[in-house]
């Protein structure tokens, strides 16, 4: 097997177009090879078959498979990273006030608008035949990130077990809801999934659940 040259990051495939269409086409097939046969279910040839390239190219930039979606998986993340941190400054109460005047919080309607644009890798991923331990990481880099970021400061690094469970309680409940629209064919709006997800939050037990 050759040797990876440099990875064919997303920046690499910015500066060169050849790297774009070929990044491009793999990601493609890739999607594409996961959804009907898992992601254990095909090799790099079946990969470079698919997408129009040959094996020597893949190995120019890839050492394998696993590389492949390393690479895939931290884009996707990174990108999440680029549209989290602006709700490093949100305040709950801004959070509420939207809520309760019915306007969906522009961050909000933000993420959304990305997960949608990745809605096809996050379906792959996410689903049977997927990468479990992505799951994982959408929740702590976007669900955790989101639930944190709305504890009161002296709480957002408190090691005790209750705001642990906070977290992670929430943090589960809101990655149930990503995967939830996505597998359902994102029919809902950002601005829908925004206001969804406002109040979810701020829902009482034994309160309607009408929005």
């Amino acid at each position: 097997m050759a040797p990876a040259s440099a990875p064919a990051t997303a920046a690499a495939a910015e500066r060169d177009p050849r790297i774009a269409r070929s990044r491009a086409a793999l990601r493609e097939a890739f999607i594409t090879l996961v959804e009907e046969r898992g992601i254990d279910g095909f090799s790099v040839g079946d990969l470079c078959t698919s997408a129009g390239l040959n094996r020597g190219t893949f190995y120019n930039h890839f050492r394998d498979k696993e590389s492949l979606l390393a690479s895939f998986e931290d884009e996707v993340i990174e990108g999440l990273g680029g549209v989290l941190a602006k709700f490093q400054n949100i305040k709950l109460r801004e959070l509420a006030a939207c809520s309760l005047t019915h306007r969906p919080l522009p961050m909000l309607v933000e993420l959304y608008d990305y997960l949608r644009e990745e809605g096809p890798f996050l379906h792959a991923m996410l689903g049977p035949g997927g990468d479990a331990r992505f799951g994982m990481r959408l929740r702590e880099a976007v669900c955790g990130r989101f639930v944190r970021s709305l504890l009161h400061e002296r709480y957002q690094n408190d090691p005790s077990a209750f705001t642990r469970y906070y977290i992670s309680f929430y943090s589960g409940a809101y990655l149930g809801v990503i995967s939830e629209w996505i597998d359902s064919g994102m029919t809902e709006t950002s601005e829908e999934m925004a206001l969804i997800s406002m109040r979810l939050l701020f829902i009482k037990p034994g309160e309607s659940i009408k929005m």
